[in-house]
């Protein structure tokens, strides 16, 4: 069971000295710019407000501003594709691939790619679909998945970067991160030039003018985006905003909570194919429009507002659970506290209950967000879910239908002698953990009542 699996992988990771000193520097810098970043803003708390407002409201008219995109987007010639679930989408990108004779897809930093495993049907088609990010082209060659929804590969250093590219692209072995960073150019150049297809995500879809927005700091989305003949761009339904001037807020709130940007280095909005006297871009642009499970949530009310997710990461890097246990435990598409609150929505309750239950609830995701999203409370209202349908272990139902009944009927507990209280106490820790690392718990000899009437009594 997935359960399981991650409450083995949460301990394995947890107490890996060297995985946690690696995630702690990472996320130390990001902390660092972001910080720096948030003093640029003059009022912060009205800007994710701002954005907070905007997103609900094109989420309560979801289908209309959907259709707003499509009938502005197809006006310049491009086509958009509903895909109810990733099968569908897969199906659409077979097809387009097909047509184009394809052989090689180069690919941008995509999480709805991710999320419907685009490389491996890819791959199983015999079509080569290489990832052109620098950290997603480094998990990839390493045969994993990305660690982080802003950096993929924050769970490696300079180090293992160069073991990585010593092992499957054979170059003699460096320290030096330029050097890394130039051999990983050299190579992705040529297959830009090669691909017949382009594959994209897209940070926001812009309804009025049904364009298509991605942010990105290296370049190479516009790269996967121009060269090939076709661009496909997949991306969620929930991603609208409203009009084009929406991205003067959207855009430094993305990149200054995720990585303390006032805003990242390229940002390029797509409204379709090359047109008429433009020097460059593709024949052919299709957007498929990825539900997924997404209606789901769009249409719970009380669960809605996760749907206003950015993809900034915030919550990932201030979230004391994700620093401890990684990305790769949670063995989703989304991890940290937004993926703990979406993935049983994306992916079925019943095999993912069990990251809503995997949070301190602090609130530091809630406070960071900058949308607003209520995350901690989302995580309850899935905890709560879980159990009203039953997903929760036979052992712990037994277990709190014993603790209420003995809460009731405290006479019960009393003539227990101390020893069997401790003995059974220390049984249920055992089945807990709770003893593996820390101390063992004693009951006391005497119970508070009796110690009360003692008390009294003197």
């Amino acid at each position: 069971m997935k359960a399981q699996a991650f409450q083995l992988d949460a301990e394995a990771k947890a107490f890996d000295l060297e995985h946690r000193r690696k995630i702690r520097f990472n996320i130390g810098k990001y902390d660092a710019a972001v910080t720096a970043g948030m003093q640029l803003y003059q009022q912060h708390d009205l800007a994710r407000a701002r954005a907070a407002y905007l997103k609900a409201g094109v989420l309560e008219k979801l289908d209309e501003y959907l259709l707003q995109f499509e009938a502005a987007f197809t006006a310049r010639g491009g086509r958009v594709v509903w895909a109810s679930d990733a099968q569908e989408a897969l199906d659409e990108i077979g097809r387009l691939t097909e047509a184009r004779q394809a052989r090689t897809v180069v690919k941008a930093k995509s999480m709805t790619t991710e999320e419907i495993h685009v490389n491996k049907y890819l791959q199983s088609r015999g079509v080569e679909s290489v990832e052109t990010d620098l950290g997603e082209y480094i998990v990839q060659l390493n045969g994993e998945r990305p660690y982080h929804i802003v950096t993929p590969a924050m769970h490696l250093s300079k180090a293992d970067i160069a073991n990585i590219f010593v092992k499957h692209l054979g170059i003699a072995h460096t320290d030096d991160a330029q050097q890394l960073v130039l051999t990983a150019r050299h190579l992705l150049r040529d297959k830009y030039t090669a691909a017949e297809v382009g594959i994209t995500g897209g940070n926001f879809l812009i309804a009025k003018e049904g364009g298509v927005a991605v942010t990105e700091n290296e370049g190479n989305a516009r790269l996967s985006a121009t060269f090939p003949k076709l661009h496909i761009a997949v991306v969620g339904i929930e991603k609208l905003i409203p009009q084009l001037t929406d991205l003067d807020l959207f855009w430094p709130l993305l990149s200054t909570s995720g990585t303390g940007q006032q805003v990242t280095v390229y940002n390029t909005v797509y409204f379709g194919p090359r047109q008429p006297g433009e020097p460059d871009g593709p024949e052919e642009m299709v957007v498929i429009l990825l539900d997924n499970g997404r209606t789901n949530l769009l249409a719970r009310p009380d669960r809605r507002e996760a749907l206003r997710c950015i993809r900034c990461g915030a919550c990932l890097n201030v979230c004391p659970v994700y620093k401890n246990i990684g990305g790769h435990t949670y063995e989703t598409t989304y991890s940290g506290p937004i993926g703990s609150v979406i993935s049983p929505h994306l992916s079925g309750l019943k095999e993912h209950q069990h990251l809503s239950f995997a949070s301190s609830l602090c609130g530091a995701c809630t406070s960071v967000c900058p949308v607003r999203i209520n995350l901690h409370n989302l995580l309850l209202l899935n905890r709560q879910e879980s159990v009203s349908e039953g997903h929760n272990a036979p052992v712990e139902k037994m277990a709190i239908s014993l603790w209420r009944w003995s809460m009731r009927h405290r006479w019960a507990l009393d003539i227990l002698p101390g020893r069997l209280k401790d003995f059974s106490l220390g049984y249920l820790l055992d089945q807990a953990g709770w003893r593996k690392r820390r101390e063992s718990l004693k009951i006391a000899d005497k119970s508070f009542r009796e110690l009360w009437r003692a008390s009294r009594n003197s």
